[in-house]
């Protein structure tokens, strides 16, 4: 068995402090203003793992979203989701698996604000796709909190737009945000 390698950094998902939420713009039948629909869920684990030389260890790195848990401010839109949109009987998990870091101080400070972008595949619905967060975070200590945002679209995860009853329109574009707090294992 291989030796870990020293001064590897490992920040878990906190067991709290941690929400994951999707943002979509929609036309409602009954509103005059396009509206935003707004998604959330706590159910996230994970880990990101460093080296010395602040570059990602892709195989222990990764971060799970529990997609069954997802809700809005409607039960009727959050079972239409579960079942049309993300088909979540299928495809329960989204996972992000980072590759690599770009501005990222290293080593890592001890103390202050950060900000990098965080790229690697992201698999929703059965599809894999790269993409790039844009993150802000403070370090205190052994803790890193902060909010990663990045844009997807429906159809780029072979989704389909939701269409139904009061919805007369959504735009193809979800944007995605993570508030984090990641702890120093």
């Amino acid at each position: 068995m291989q030796e870990p390698e020293a001064g590897i950094l490992r920040l878990v998902v906190a067991p709290e402090g941690n929400e994951a939420r999707f943002s979509v713009r929609e036309q409602l039948v009954n509103l005059t203003l396009p509206n935003d629909a707004v998604g959330t869920t706590t159910a996230l684990s994970g880990a990101i793992v460093l080296r010395p030389d602040g570059q990602i260890l892709a195989d222990p790195s990764r971060f799970v979203v529990d997609l069954t848990t997802l809700h809005t401010d409607s039960s009727r839109r959050d079972g239409y989701i579960q079942r049309n949109t993300l088909e979540t009987g299928t495809y329960p998990e989204a996972v992000f698996v980072p590759s690599a870091v770009t501005g990222l101080p290293s080593p890592l400070p001890t103390s202050g604000e950060v900000a990098f972008q965080l790229t690697g595949d992201l698999t929703v619905h059965g599809v894999t796709r790269p993409v790039a967060w844009d993150v802000a975070a403070q370090i205190d200590g052994s803790t890193l909190t902060g909010t990663a945002t990045t844009s997807i679209t429906f159809t780029d995860f072979g989704m389909t737009l939701p269409r139904v009853g009061p919805v007369l329109s959504v735009e193809d574009l979800i944007a995605l945000q993570y508030d984090f707090v990641l702890t120093l294992e």
